[in-house]
């Protein structure tokens, strides 16, 4: 087996057990903790554009851990969080950070949520300086350390 096969089967493996467990975290608290840090990563800037809202929901739809969820529900919670970062940036984020919250210390649902937000941070094929700010931000809501994730 050469390097990139295993390098791709290594990486559809995770893929596969990220499915796994996020779709174990059926809650509301969940799906409005990870549609929250999906909203932050599209405003890390400090807006959000209606570019970058579809590019993030497409991520989101496109994103396989996420199909055991209601796809209506799901966009529902992301839009909610983008209209509140968009109508005024920082409340927005201190109200997505406190849905984040909910979830903090919870192990397995804390790490997949984790999970969720590099990838879609990672979407477009650039992890921006800002966004890597915005994720240390969520990581620290989460009272984790984004350095065990690489950032």
């Amino acid at each position: 087996m050469s390097f990139f096969d295993k390098l791709r089967a290594s990486a559809n493996s995770a893929v596969a057990d990220l499915k796994g467990r996020v779709s174990r975290f059926n809650n509301s608290n969940f799906k409005d903790a990870v549609m929250a840090i999906c909203a932050l990563m599209a405003g890390a800037d400090g807006t959000i554009d209606p570019a970058e809202k579809k590019k993030t929901a497409g991520a989101i739809g496109s994103l396989d851990a996420l199909q055991s969820f209601d796809p209506m529900e799901l966009k529902g919670l992301f839009d909610k969080h983008c209209s509140a970062i968009i109508e005024d940036s920082d409340f927005g984020q201190v109200n997505a950070l406190r849905a984040v919250a909910k979830i903090a210390g919870k192990g397995d649902e804390t790490a997949a949520a984790i999970e969720v937000a590099l990838v879609i941070a990672r979407a477009d094929g650039s992890f921006s300086d800002v966004e890597k700010e915005m994720f240390r931000k969520i990581c620290r809501t989460l009272k984790v350390n984004a350095a065990d994730y690489g950032v």
